[in-house]
This record gives C-alpha cells, structure tokens and sequence, in this order.
C-alpha cells in the first residue's frame, strides 16, 4: 500500500469515529409528555471528551447524562465512548437505581481506563408523573436549577468521578421540577469560556445569558441552548480551547 493509500484509510477512519461519536448524541428538540428538552456538543477537535444522552423511558420518564472525560482529541473521546457504552448497558439492568448504576459503571471505568484517567458524569431520571429528577454527580459540575421564580438550586453531591477509584459509592438525591422549571447541565468547557483578557465566563455568564431567555417567556429548549452558545461565544470571541457540552429541560 502507497503512502497516498495509507493517508486515504486513515481519513476514512478518522471520519467513520466522528460520525460514530456523532451518532452518541443526538438530543436537538425533543420531548415528552411532561419534558422539552435539547443539547448540543461541539468538541475543540474533531474527536472529543464530552457527551451527552438523552433516553425516553416507560411512564413518562426520561434519563439524560452529561459527561465529560480528562484530556482531550482521540484519548478522551475513546474513553467517553467506553463510558457511554457502560452507561446504556448497566442503565438495561439497574437503570431505575441510579447509585448502583454508577457504581456498575464506576468498576468498569476503573478496570478500562489508563491510569489516572476519569470521568466526571451527571444521570438524572426526570419522572413526570411525579414531577422529579433523581440523579447522582459524580464529581460533575453541578447543574443549575431555575424556578419559575427565578430562584436556583444546585444539583451537587453523589461521588467522586467514575474511574477514578476502584471502590467508590454513589448517593441518590432528588429535587422536584414544577412546570415552567428548568435544568442546564454542562461541562467546564462552558464556564471556562475566556474573552482575549483572559477572564472566564463563568457561571454568572451562563445565569445572565438564561436570564435572558427567561424574560422572553420562551418555553423552547432548543432556544436556551442556542442562546447560551451564542452569549458565550459572543464573550469568547469564537475561542474555543475546550470541549464545552450543554443540555436543557423543562418541566412543562
């Protein structure tokens, strides 16, 4: 085979793990009975360390995770797609006990990933009926609850990053979703957003820019998520110099 050859396969190859990293995450505009909710990922290279899903289940519940894997480029992206791949088959078999779940995926991850490697993830089930989300962090940036009021809670607590301890244990907590609410889960890459100063976005950034959505009284998901995105790289100039991943729902 001609070095020309070998470049060809390569591309080929290379394009094949982006359109199966693509194929994890599609969440644009979607929704529930009691649930609209959207994402978007756009990964600092073409391979990356961020995901998220989004699954419909029975009796009007939907689990959703956001994860976001060290490193970045083809590493990262390997061992968020091991991860992804964890998540969907223990979810077949513990998917309504979200701590035993991470715990599942939590052993996996420390048995697959290099030495040092891990992954910081938030699953959540959104019950309808009920009006919950039970959910776990591990070690994920906490997402941020926005009330009808414009109150917020935080979503914080559960564990330590999957893969980063052979052992850990995950703690289930809950927070309740009255119609009009809205959840923003995210990755670092979001907040870190840096302008040509160097100042972060920060999470204030992120608040004021859903401040902004919450005034127009727009109840689409999708909206929210475009709006971020251009605030933030309004802020930013178009700099990216992370992964950045952001999902919303609302309760409705």
């Amino acid at each position: 085979m001609t070095s020309a050859e070998d470049e060809f396969v390569v591309d080929q190859d290379w394009m094949l793990a982006c359109a199966v990293q693509q194929k994890f995450m599609q969440g644009l505009g979607r929704s529930s009975r009691s649930l609209k909710y959207s994402a978007q990922c756009r990964q600092v290279r073409a391979l990356g360390g961020d995901c998220y899903d989004f699954t419909p289940l029975a009796e009007d519940r939907v689990a959703f995770v956001v994860g976001d894997a060290s490193g970045k480029g083809l590493p990262a992206a390997l061992m968020i797609a091991n991860v992804q791949s964890s998540l969907r088959t223990a979810a077949l078999f513990t998917g309504d006990d979200p701590a035993n779940l991470l715990k599942v995926v939590n052993h996996q991850a420390y048995s697959s990933l290099p030495e040092g490697r891990y992954t910081t993830l938030f699953y959540g089930v959104f019950d309808g009926v009920v009006g919950t989300v039970r959910y776990v962090n591990a070690g994920h940036n906490p997402p941020v609850v926005i009330r009808r009021d414009g109150s917020t809670d935080w979503l914080e607590g559960g564990g330590p990053p999957v893969g980063m301890f052979p052992d850990s244990t995950y703690e289930e907590k809950m927070a309740r979703l009255e119609p009009g609410d809205f959840v923003i889960a995210y990755t670092d890459g979001v907040i870190e957003a840096t302008d040509p100063g160097g100042e972060q976005w920060g999470v204030q950034g992120l608040l004021r820019a859903a401040s902004e959505w919450v005034q127009k009284s727009n109840d689409d998901a999708e909206d929210l998520v475009r709006l971020i995105f251009n605030s933030m790289d309004d802020f930013s100039q178009r700099c990216q110099s992370d992964d950045v991943t952001l999902a919303v729902l609302r309760a409705v």
